[in-house]
C-alpha cells in the first residue's frame, strides 16, 4: 500500500469529521449530525480506496 498526500488528507478529513458528529449529537442537532456523518462517510471511504 503507498499512502499518498490526499489519501492521509481525506482520512484526517474524515475522523474531524466524525468528531463534529459526536458534537452534533451531543448538543441534539440530529439533522445536521446525519449530514456530516454522510460526509465523514464519503471522505473516509475516498480516503480508504485512494490507498
Amino acid at each position: 500500500m503507498n499512502l499518498t498526500l490526499t489519501s492521509t488528507l481525506l482520512i484526517f478529513l474524515g475522523l474531524f469529521l466524525v468528531g463534529g458528529v459526536i458534537s452534533f449529537v451531543k448538543r441534539g442537532l440530529k439533522l445536521a449530525a446525519l449530514v456530516v456523518a454522510v460526509l465523514a462517510v464519503l471522505a473516509l471511504a475516498s480516503g480508504v480506496l485512494r490507498l
